[in-house]
């Protein structure tokens, strides 16, 4: 029987699994794996599983449970194997690097951000202080017909909106970075400019959410921050 797995803890988690379900159609009963000092969550795989919202939320609400009862290591969606036996094995050889992980990770929660800014009202201060920018849009709009203006004025613009971007991405990391064990940047997507996780350990975390909070106050309704948390470490495992 293939089995789902959800996550990795140690054999003294007590694993509270009651009310929850697992991914699927069907969802079935979850129970654990276990392989000396440690213990799989583990469900019966469902078949044709894809990423739909319900079943990544059941997911997330699993690891999510242990994590309020102990250390985990989360799997990643759809990680299945294709019997017990597999998954002991597995337990087994990796048993050494699994302990430290959970060792590393014990207390600690992550916190992913996100930030955008109000790209209409960045690209007024880019005019407002960008003397060459500023001639340029002034002579566009005063009817210069000059082929390449447009051309000119979009690179310079571009240009100031990416260093300005990684000028405020800097200032956010630098200021959360002192009050977090690790963290984690990935590419930003839409009108993001940043994309960050930060593992922070419990002892940090009322002044690392006071430091955000308090930063993005400072910056005003310019700056859109979404911080989520506390979550499993799902960035460093």
């Amino acid at each position: 029987m293939a089995l789902y797995v959800y996550a990795v803890v140690g054999a003294g988690h007590p694993v509270h699994l009651d009310g929850l379900e697992g991914v699927g159609v069907t969802p079935a009963a979850l129970r654990t794996v276990e392989a000396g000092p440690l213990r799989a969550v583990v469900g019966e795989a469902p078949d044709g599983l894809r990423p739909k919202r319900r079943d990544l939320l059941a997911h997330q609400a699993v690891q999510e449970r242990l994590m309020n009862d102990g250390t985990v290591l989360p799997m990643r969606f759809g990680l299945t194997a294709p019997d017990e036996g597999t998954v002991v094995t597995a337990l087994n050889d990796r048993r050494a690097e699994y302990l430290q992980r959970l060792e590393e990770l014990e207390g600690c929660a992550e916190y992913h951000l996100k930030a955008a800014v109000d790209e209409d009202e960045l690209l007024r201060r880019i005019l407002s202080d960008n003397p060459p920018a500023r001639e340029l849009n002034d002579r566009i709009r005063a009817g210069d017909q000059g082929p390449d203006l447009p051309l000119a004025l979009g690179e310079l613009v571009a240009g100031e909106v990416q260093a300005r971007h990684e000028a405020l991405a800097a200032g956010i990391m630098g200021a959360l970075q002192p009050f977090a064990l690790r963290d984690l940047a990935t590419p930003p997507t839409g009108t993001d400019f940043l994309n960050v996780s930060f593992l922070v350990a419990e002892d940090r975390r009322a002044a690392f959410l006071a430091a955000e909070k308090k930063l993005f106050a400072d910056f005003g309704d310019d700056i859109d921050g979404r911080l989520h948390g506390p979550l499993p470490p799902y960035s460093f495992v």
